[in-house]
């Protein structure tokens, strides 16, 4: 993989894609940073080689349309606060505006583009989209793993048109997940949950294949149609929102004995008080165990965080479906380019 080590970015313009799609509420406020806080290693290396560093993300899927409330603003504050240094913001991703304020850069100097996803051709991958971005930049640095399993134009077209290299993120991301793929410690233990069947499908028979006990929870588990030796479903109760004590002893006895483990989707409604008891059990047992403990996907992340476990854990993926993704094709729309 050619990382941003491989290139002299020295008083270059460094168009770096991040993954800063961080939750918010109704008033666009975020509610956890951990995004943030993940890509500025990679943010503080450029600036530490004297580069120009020219931010673009995403935030929720405003379908292509200005929505105020989605706006970057609040995201150019939290990278104020971990960087300590002014953080310049556009008006927009793509116009003259943007490419005065990218001339007018010096180095060591971030902007931060407007939300990609207030132009439908980034979703849709449009070429001219893709060139006009790859303009504003010398060098694009992909570090947004938890998208790049899309085929957008930020993520795959703007490769056509400039030289690509991988972040410091997404390097340890790759590293991390195809070390648990070749060479885990065993036992190997798979955990899935959530209320998608199909998106947990792949990776739920890659694991049959290639780990020692797969468990299933949450609403996923009421729909799994074969059994397999190494397969563990889990039975529910409250109306499918939580799984049953039983269940949650056997989980945690095998996870207990895990070498490595790797979570994605929570085992239950957690958010509601009275169906937590699962997924909150099975997070405290995992973060006991120890074993190498891989965990992935927005909500999976948010229990973790509620229980105050994140600093029991050893690699938090910042991509969800893309984690799921790799783990079963090994291998992302995002990343050929930079092979």
């Amino acid at each position: 993989m050619k990382t941003i080590c491989d290139v002299d970015v020295n008083e270059k313009k460094v168009l770096l894609r991040c993954d800063l799609n961080c939750p918010v509420n109704e008033k666009g406020e975020i509610t956890d940073d951990f995004r943030i806080r993940k890509v500025i290693p990679t943010i503080e290396y450029l600036l530490s080689k004297n580069a120009k560093v020219i931010l673009m993300s995403h935030l929720d899927n405003p379908k292509g349309k200005v929505i105020e409330k989605l706006r970057l603003t609040n995201i150019q504050e939290k990278l104020f606060e971990y960087l300590d240094l002014s953080i310049l913001k556009a008006p927009d991703c793509i116009g003259d505006n943007v490419r005065k304020m990218v001339k007018e850069m010096c180095p060591c100097e971030v902007l931060l583009l407007e939300n990609l996803r207030f132009h439908k051709e980034e979703e849709e991958n449009d070429n001219n989209f893709a060139k006009e971005l790859a303009s504003l930049g010398d060098i694009f640095v992909n570090d947004a793993f938890g998208a790049s399993h899309r085929v957008h134009a930020s993520i795959v077209g703007i490769t056509k048109y400039i030289p690509s290299f991988a972040g410091i993120l997404l390097g340890k991301e790759i590293k991390t997940l195809k070390n648990v793929l070749e060479k885990p410690k065993r036992p190997l233990v798979g955990i899935f949950g959530g209320v998608k069947i199909d998106t947990k499908l792949p990776i739920i028979k890659k694991f049959i294949d290639i780990a020692d006990f797969v468990l299933i929870g949450g609403k996923i588990a009421e729909e799994i149609e074969f059994s397999n030796p190494k397969l563990i479903v889990a039975e529910c109760e409250k109306h499918g929102f939580d799984i049953n004590e039983e269940s949650i002893e056997k989980f945690k006895e095998i996870i207990k004995k895990a070498g490595t483990i790797v979570w994605n989707g929570p085992l239950g409604y957690f958010e509601k008080p009275e169906y937590e008891k699962g997924t909150k059990e099975i997070a405290i047992a995992i973060t006991e165990s120890k074993a190498f403990k891989v965990l992935g996907g927005g909500e999976t992340l948010f229990a973790v965080s509620k229980y105050d476990l994140e600093d029991k854990v050893d690699f938090l993926s910042t991509g969800g479906g893309a984690m799921l993704e790799f783990l079963a094709n090994e291998k992302l729309p995002g990343l050929d380019p930079i092979l």
